[in-house]
């Protein structure tokens, strides 16, 4: 007699996507301004990547950018939207939203990555990081409660909230996205960034395992070790940080992402994976980068029999 035993085997994967800054920087036109919306979308899709995330050159309206999408084979896998929650109340900040939320509940995004903008000096070359603006106390409690409310709006609408912690905000330290996450509810989510919660000084590793039910999305972003130190030590402003190379693909800085994504596997994560690097597209042509970012996690998910999802 011949007994079969018939196991269930559930194969963990994930997917990779890439964001656009690379081809072309919203908030500095002069980089890869002229390059064309198709030539990033088919270099994004020959390097590898199944997704995609949203920029400023991307159409507003889903009747022409789900064609578009489908064109390259790329699915939009999020988005930048730029909040306002410290000034803005709960409901105007909902209004606001309501075009992007539209756009990628049409696209069926897992989510919108959401950073809150105000007083940023993100995008200002004077600005030495030292200077971005911090909370008081109470500014933190009715952040957290404003927030609360918007994640809430948006899980509701079948959009999760995915909050970016980011360099030159309120929210930029390993301490300010513990704060955050301790003192809101559930409805809102984190996106992690490698590479600014290692610019801030944070271990991408310890949130995770602290904050694993929030995490969400995940920004693969690498660093050269050699320029943040330079960075940190001359106190430079974030774009003159970016524009001297602090930021790179996976596999070409000083992170080691197998210990990240082993452990991402082991709690069944199976979110995306996105490769951004705000870099200068005359410095670092953005299609050899997008190939060589590719190749890195396709490997280190290889060798940890990580199933990447086309």
């Amino acid at each position: 007699m011949i007994l079969y035993i018939i196991t269930n085997i559930t194969i963990m994967s994930v997917k990779l996507g890439i964001a656009p800054i690379a081809w072309s920087n919203d908030d500095m036109p002069e980089l890869g301004g002229d390059t064309p919306l198709e030539q990033c979308l088919a270099e994004a899709s020959q390097a590898g990547f199944s997704g995609i995330e949203s920029g400023g050159k991307f159409p507003k309206k889903s009747e022409e950018l789900i064609p578009l999408l489908e064109k390259y084979k790329l699915k939009l896998c999020s988005g930048w939207y730029s909040a306002n929650l410290r000034k803005n109340s709960v409901k105007d900040e909902i209004l606001l939203v309501q075009e992007q939320l539209k756009l990628f509940q049409d696209c069926k995004a897992p989510c919108i990555v959401f950073a809150e903008v105000s007083d940023s000096i993100a995008g200002d070359p004077n600005k030495p990081l030292s200077s971005r603006p911090q909370m008081n106390k109470d500014e933190w409690k009715e952040f957290c409660l404003k927030i609360s409310e918007v994640g809430k709006y948006l899980e509701d609408q079948n959009m999760p909230l995915a909050y970016h912690h980011h360099m030159g905000t309120v929210v930029e330290t390993q301490n300010d996205t513990q704060r955050l996450l301790d003192n809101t509810t559930d409805q809102v989510k984190l996106i992690l960034d490698t590479g600014h919660m290692l610019f801030a000084r944070g271990n991408s590793l310890k949130i995770t395992e602290e904050y694993k039910s929030r995490i969400i999305h995940i920004h693969c972003k690498d660093v050269r070790e050699d320029i943040l130190e330079k960075s940190i030590k001359k106190d430079w402003s974030f774009k003159q940080a970016f524009l001297e190379g602090a930021f790179t693909v996976p596999g070409d800085g000083c992170i080691d992402y197998k210990p990240l994504l082993k452990y991402l596997k082991n709690v069944d994560y199976k979110g995306w994976l996105v490769v951004e690097a705000e870099q200068d597209p005359a410095k670092a042509n953005p299609f050899e980068y997008a190939k060589k970012g590719f190749k890195y996690l396709s490997e280190v998910c290889s060798d940890i029999d990580l199933k990447i999802e086309l």
